[in-house]
This record gives C-alpha cells, sequence and structure tokens, in this order.
C-alpha cells in the first residue's frame, strides 16, 4: 500500500499544535495568522529532527545557503535536490532512511525555502547548478557524491554529474525534468503553462496540489494555508525560475538534452509516478536509452509527480538497495601507462 498519509510522529505534532492554539476554520485575525506561521514552520521543525537533520547556513559568494544536514561526517554523502516550488522539506521523509548510513545534505535551491540571494542573481539551470558545487565545496564534502534530484532538480542533479563527472558517485532521477521527443503533457509540449502552476494567489495551491499528485494526503487546513502563504510570499522568485525554464526550453532540442544525457557516466537510478501529469510517463525508456549505466527503471503505479511524498517509502525501498549495490563496487582501474 502507498503511503500518502502524514507520518505518525508528525502527525501527532500536528494534532497537538493546532489542539493548543485552538485555531478556528473561519477567518482568522492577523495575531492569528502569525501563529499559525510560527506553527508551520515548528512542525517543519520537527519533522526535519524526526529524519535526524539539522538545519544550518552556509554563505557562499553572495548567496546565504539554506539547508538539511544529517548523519555523520565521514559517511558517504547523498545531496537530495528538491524540483520547483518546493523546498528542502520535500525531502524528510526520504531523508529518515539515509541519516543512519549517509551524510545528507538537503540544500534550499535559490528562488526556494530559505536560501537568500540578490535580486538580480541569474536563476538559469547551468547558473543555479555552478553554484550548487560552489556550495558543495564550501561546505567541505570531499569525495564523490550520490545525487538525487526531484522534477526540475533531476535536470539539475544531471547537468551536474555531466559537469563534475569524478565528483558524482551515483544518480538518481525521480520524475525528471527535461526536453523530451515523447512529451505529451501541456508542461512539456508548452513550457509556458508551467505559469499556471505558480501559486501566487489563494487557491492556488490546491490546484498544484492536484496536478502534482495522484491522491493527494490529508492537509489540515491551516497548515495548507500556512505553506500557500510561504509560497505566495516566494512568487517572485518562483516566476524567475519559470522564465528560465522556458527559456531553456526555447534554446534547448531534444537533441542537445541528449547530448548532456549521453555524457553522464555515473551509475543510475531513474524512478517514476506512472500517473505523473506534468512529466509524462511515457519518457522514460527515451531516458533510459540515453544514459550509458541506467539500471532498468522503476514505475510507481497509482502515484503522480511527487513520489518523494506521495510513496516515501516505496522510493526508499528502492534508492537504499541501489546505494549499497554502488558502494560495495570497486573504483574502475586506471588505464595502464
Amino acid at each position: 500500500m502507498i503511503n500518502t498519509r502524514l507520518t505518525q510522529p508528525f502527525r501527532q505534532a500536528l494534532g497537538a499544535a493546532l489542539l493548543a492554539c485552538s485555531l478556528s476554520t473561519l477567518a482568522v485575525s492577523t495575531t492569528q495568522a502569525a501563529e499559525i506561521e510560527m506553527n508551520f514552520q515548528n512542525l517543519l521543525q520537527q519533522e526535519r529532527a524526526w529524519a535526524g537533520l539539522q538545519t544550518k547556513t552556509l554563505k557562499v559568494g553572495d548567496i546565504t545557503w539554506s539547508y538539511s544536514e544529517g548523519g555523520q561526517a565521514g559517511k558517504p554523502i547523498v545531496i537530495l535536490i528538491h524540483g520547483l516550488a518546493g523546498s528542502r522539506d520535500n525531502w524528510n521523509r526520504v531523508a529518515r532512511a539515509l541519516t543512519a548510513n549517509y551524510h545528507v545534505i538537503i540544500p534550499d535551491l535559490p528562488a526556494s525555502g530559505e536560501t537568500l540571494v540578490p535580486k538580480d542573481f541569474d536563476y538559469s539551470v547551468p547558473n543555479v547548478t555552478e553554484k550548487l558545487r560552489r556550495f558543495v565545496e564550501a561546505a567541505n564534502l570531499t569525495g564523490p557524491a550520490h545525487v538525487a534530484g526531484h522534477s526540475l532538480g533531476g535536470s539539475i542533479a544531471m547537468l551536474y554529474a555531466g559537469q563534475y563527472p569524478f565528483e558524482t558517485k551515483s544518480l538518481f532521477l525521480i520524475d525528471a525534468a527535461g526536453v523530451y521527443k515523447a512529451a505529451t503533457t501541456p508542461y512539456l509540449k508548452d513550457p509556458n503553462q508551467v505559469k499556471n502552476m505558480i501559486v501566487s494567489k489563494k487557491g492556488d495551491f490546491n490546484f498544484l496540489m492536484q496536478q502534482a499528485m495522484f491522491t493527494p494526503p490529508f492537509i489540515p487546513k491551516e497548515i495548507a494555508q500556512a505553506q500557500e502563504k510561504m509560497m505566495i510570499g516566494q512568487v517572485e522568485q518562483t516566476q524567475k525560475m519559470v522564465d528560465q525554464v522556458i527559456a531553456l526550453n526555447k534554446l534547448y532540442t531534444p537533441d542537445s538534452f541528449a547530448l548532456l544525457a549521453r555524457s553522464i557516466d555515473a551509475p543510475t537510478l531513474i524512478l517514476w509516478g506512472k500517473q505523473d501529469k506534468i512529466v509524462n510517463v511515457e519518457v522514460v525508456p527515451e531516458l533510459k536509452a540515453l544514459l550509458k549505466n541506467a539500471q532498468t527503471p522503476v514505475i510507481l503505479d497509482n502515484v503522480g509527480h511527487m513520489p518523494i511524498l506521495e510513496a516515501d517509502q516505496l522510493v526508499v525501498q528502492q534508492y537504499l538497495p541501489f546505494l549499497s549495490k554502488i558502494q560495495t563496487q570497486k573504483p574502475a582501474a586506471a588505464p595502464a601507462q
């Protein structure tokens, strides 16, 4: 059975917090709204702690990165990259299964979460990828890392693996965005449609959930309102990122995207929601054929674009054995002199 509900510790914390505040489902005052937002942030912090993660910040150049870190330094590094309009907290439930044996790093990307960038920041995927590499270096994450990306984060993960092959031990792509020949969804055929998923006003968050998930989980009204408010507050940055996605799709073709994919050497696991309305599952064979070292893709039935939230335990069941297999592989021998 696919787990689409909030985890039990998180649900208990959520219920206790809402009960303590006695929040009304009617219009709330400014003070109550502030309490709801504070509650929301506290609950996110509790879920991070439950996952074995700590919130940290790191200033690199003109970017102040906000990120979650868990596990012990010295253990294999896993970098988890969220998608458009997402945040590091999208990965919390998956991260909980990783922090015991891996050094887990989950950054809030520019335009998302709490990472701060200048007003004139270049939100293009190539620039974000390069800045991510600078962050990894500044955080002293030495040695090749296992890199995972969801949605637009999958595009960033692929570009990272292509540009920094010796720093990428493996690649995990979940419903990864790209420029595909087999694209059939409105969002892939006409990237301008992505603008319709930007949360800019009340009601938009519910529409986004319906598009992103096959079976959206129950979210208490007050928490959904707090999430929507946070995303509305980031609408300017999100719009800039979407504009860059549209520009990239005008610049790149399926053939030029294929060149990037073919340059990737890292062992790759591909996982997709069969009912994805944003990046249709029919692109999976195309992506698999382009990648040199991709194993048989995993397709999850009754799952949409957000497996890391809709079916986190099924994602973990696939990712842990893949990581373990990669860790036990011997590095390729150096060429003979």
